[in-house]
């Protein structure tokens, strides 16, 4: 919700595109610094206090911008970047908790697709949610909403008796542990080359709405994505869940990903613009999913908060970085495009010339 109500509020005060949509980027990098961070906390102290602290700090900086609004743009960057430095470690919280809870790698891995699917709910919600908001009352009812969720969720998750008794393994003395492995570094590349394309989908989604001239396309088109998005993972639990993905088929997934771009570049009505969309959406979870599997578990012992914190925080650089382009842009199909073209690039050299990790990286 919160980056589609920022740019909402930013455009309602009367910004630009362009600068609402670099107001949204501001909070998407933010959790960059802060989700590890506040993994490497919850390695070290447990998951109750970084998760209840993260989400009483994005709570009252999302208040702080409803109440303050963003007239005065430092104000709301900085509410923007707190909310987002500060947002709980949910997702690694939860994946460090699987190798207890699951009982062997294919029921985890299946785990990882179904939580990669199913968050797909909320990217449905979400927008739609934001819209209905807007439209209805004003984007400061979003951002209050979203403050709430927040709280909510976090305090629920971190209570739950699994999580208060999860303790990591001893770490490594190395402050830099958790990037050691010689393919995190490539897999966390990839990761901000696929939020890329989500990030400039969200602005390219408004662009789209004001070009034909309706406003749902706007929370209809990354909503649409995300459904799609719901029923490829399921397919692929189905298809995946004992057998382990190796290098060419994570490479065939990601070309395919890369191709189902194209059609939305065609000068196409609204409703063949929105069908479009979840072509893109049926790929992005499978493709997630086995890129998110690989890097976890080349966690070191005692990092696996920090290592999913630095997984979030890829896909959230992305997701800025694909905001902020999008917006001067003019939010044109071509970004998500060429940046799923460089991701298969990337993989493909990973694939050829490295042999050596492509048991690890797969």
């Amino acid at each position: 919700m919160v980056p589609i109500a920022l740019i909402l509020t930013a455009r309602a005060d009367g910004h630009s595109l362009g600068t609402a949509s670099l107001l949204a980027a501001v909070y998407g990098m933010s959790p960059a610094l802060g989700l590890p961070v506040l993994g490497r906390m919850a390695d070290v102290r447990g998951l109750a206090l970084p998760c209840g602290l993260g989400a009483v700090l994005v709570a009252a900086a999302l208040v702080a911008l409803a109440v303050g609004g963003s007239e005065n743009l430092l104000f709301a960057v900085v509410c923007a970047a707190v909310a987002g430095a500060c947002c709980p470690p949910l997702e690694g919280g939860l994946r460090s908790l699987w190798p207890v809870l699951l009982p062997d790698a294919a029921h985890t891995r299946a785990a990882y697709t179904l939580d990669s699917s199913t968050q797909q709910i909320v990217y449905v919600a979400g927008p739609v949610v934001t819209i209905v908001l807007a439209g209805q009352f004003s984007p400061v009812a979003a951002l209050l909403i979203a403050a709430t969720a927040t709280v909510v969720g976090s305090f629920t998750f971190s209570t739950a008796a699994a999580a208060r008794a999860w303790r990591a393994a001893p770490r490594p003395k190395d402050a830099l542990a958790a990037l050691r492995p010689p393919a995190m570094r490539p897999l966390l590349v990839t990761l901000v080359l696929m939020g890329i394309t989500i990030g400039a989908l969200d602005v390219a989604a408004i662009a789209s709405a004001d070009l034909h001239r309706v406003g749902w396309l706007a929370g209809a088109m990354p909503a649409v994505f995300s459904a799609a998005g719901l029923l490829g993972g399921a397919l692929f639990v189905r298809l995946k869940t004992a057998a382990r993905p190796g290098p060419g088929r994570l490479l065939l997934v990601a070309a395919l990903y890369a191709g189902c771009w194209i059609p939305l570049l065609a000068p196409v009505p609204a409703p063949v613009l929105l069908a479009l969309s979840a072509l893109p959406g049926a790929l992005f979870v499978p493709l997630l999913s086995v890129v998110s599997f690989a890097l976890t578990s080349l966690a070191p012992p005692g990092t696996s908060t920090e290592v999913v914190g630095w997984l979030s925080s890829a896909m959230r650089l992305g997701l800025a970085g694909g905001t902020a382009l999008a917006g001067p842009l003019g939010g044109h199909f071509v970004l998500p495009l060429l940046s799923a073209g460089v991701c298969v690039l990337l993989l493909a050299v990973r694939t050829v010339h490295r042999p050596a990790v492509r048991q690890v990286t797969a």
